[in-house]
């Protein structure tokens, strides 16, 4: 068996959380540390859903992408959702360690996940933010050459649906064919300046704005938003594949109760 601080360690060791960026609260964010740890639940958020199946299952710790708590908590209670679980993982005995930000930029992590996922060729980072203590850099975003290059936009957009198993995707085609591709999972819409010059003729993220779909038609790149939770789940195997490999004799499991939060026709 392992503790829930060995467990944190190891994450540490994989995604450093000194690397977060400056607004995240990635971490060890609930529970004991001592506790002995038989089974983990691997989720991309922490929903009630997913504190309840930990419970169910008889968890004591879930390892998810994005924090627990990320905004101060001014109150516990079960008057809120954040209180809720918050509860409910306390009482129930089961721990939290959040790899967020740390884990989006970190080698092996989400975006390079999601260059899989995607099939790109000769993935390097789109933005090197540093370099880790162990010497590695690491940064927010991946390029890579499209596996089928020269297809349209709309093409691209049917594959990326059908590889992240997303909901729809609302995209921009400017007329370029889909040759070098950038991705950030999660709201990377910001990096969409980045990935223009680094020469690509595509950029997939998700929770794009308007004025970047408009901002993408100026700079003549296609834009692709296949949703926030499909473009990094795709690390939610990686994550059970790490914790197996590294803790043999702990139970290691991806959640059942977690999808999509919306549905779309």
């Amino acid at each position: 068996m392992a503790a829930v601080t060995e467990i944190f360690e190891a994450m540490d060791r994989w995604a450093p959380f000194e690397t977060q960026m400056d607004f995240d609260n990635a971490g060890f964010l609930v529970g004991r540390g001592g506790r002995e740890v038989r089974k983990i639940l691997v989720a991309l958020d922490v929903t009630e859903e997913v504190a309840e199946e930990a419970e169910r299952w008889g968890a004591q710790l879930i390892v998810a992408h994005h924090p627990v708590i990320f905004h101060p908590a001014r109150q516990i209670t079960d008057g809120t959702p954040t209180g809720r679980i918050l509860l409910r993982l306390i009482e129930g005995g089961v721990a939290a360690v959040c790899a967020h930000t740390n884990l989006d930029a970190a080698q092996g992590g989400v975006n390079d996940c999601l260059a899989r996922a995607l099939e790109l060729d000769g993935v390097e980072l789109l933005c090197r933010d540093g370099t880790d203590g162990q010497g590695r850099p690491y940064g927010i975003g991946r390029v890579g050459t499209a596996p089928q290059a020269g297809c349209s936009a709309a093409e691209f957009a049917t594959f990326i649906k059908e590889k992240l198993s997303a909901c729809s995707i609302r995209f921009v085609e400017t007329g370029r064919p889909v040759r070098r591709v950038a991705v950030g999972g999660g709201s990377c819409g910001s990096m969409l300046a980045d990935a223009a010059a680094r020469g690509c003729d595509t950029f997939v993220t998700a929770d794009v704005k308007h004025d970047q779909y408009i901002e993408a038609k100026a700079l003549g790149i296609n834009l692709m938003d296949a949703g926030h939770f499909a473009t990094e789940d795709v690390v939610c195997p990686a994550l059970v594949q790490f914790l197996s490999r590294h803790f043999p004799k702990v139970e290691v499991r991806r959640t059942e109760s977690h999808r999509e939060a919306y549905d779309s026709v």
